[in-house]
């Protein structure tokens, strides 16, 4: 059984939907006891990084969220849900992440159009098991204005260009993060999240 965070600030029913399609049991949830009964955590999300840590926090899910992935249970961050596993982001400064990685994420630089909307490949950099059986520099759909700087680029397992090349996936041990979503990137989206499944 699949977790889904229900934080008011995600695409729930697309991502649900997409997960179920590929194969899983899901539980839209918002009580941090649902949470450890899961087998895995998805947390989706669209919208601000303050905004979408005060609503993690006034929900009492900030710190249960940070215990289970402390726990080695297999975590995908979709998009802000991504963005929220680092320590901090330049759209909210002074506002603390899940911290579950080192880094941050930063606007793109002006000049370029912002968000970052519509198709885009992604090249892998190391072997993800998300990446089984997807073909390298496959399209997935994008909606962003900022992106990950991690600081350690080890955790890089996906890049993507748009003006300069990024980190747009990552991983480490039982965390993932993609920054493009995979619920409305059709065949190798859906397979994605058919790896995390399959986990």
């Amino acid at each position: 059984m699949i977790a889904m965070i229900d934080y008011k600030a995600g695409n729930l029913r697309s991502v649900a939907k997409a997960l179920e399609a590929a194969g899983a049991k899901v539980n839209v949830m918002e009580d941090w006891k649902d949470l450890t009964r899961a087998d895995k955590i998805v947390l989706p999300g669209v919208g601000a990084f303050g905004k979408a840590v005060e609503e993690l926090k006034t929900r009492n899910l900030f710190e249960p969220i940070k215990e289970q992935i402390a726990s080695g249970k297999p975590f995908l961050g979709i998009c802000l849900g991504a963005q929220l596993l680092f320590e901090s982001s330049d759209e909210n400064p002074g506002v603390t992440g899940l911290s579950a990685l080192k880094g941050k994420c930063i606007r793109f630089k002006k000049g370029l159009k912002v968000p970052h909307l519509g198709w885009n490949q992604v090249t892998q950099k190391t072997d993800s098991p998300i990446w089984k059986d997807v073909p390298d520099e496959s399209f997935y759909y994008f909606a962003h204005s900022y992106y990950f700087q991690p600081d350690d680029m080890q955790v890089t397992t996906g890049q993507t260009e748009y003006g300069i090349p990024y980190t747009s996936a990552v991983w480490k041990n039982n965390i993932f993060g993609v920054q493009f979503h995979p619920e409305k990137s059709q065949k190798w989206g859906l397979k994605i999240l058919e790896n995390f499944i399959k986990l």
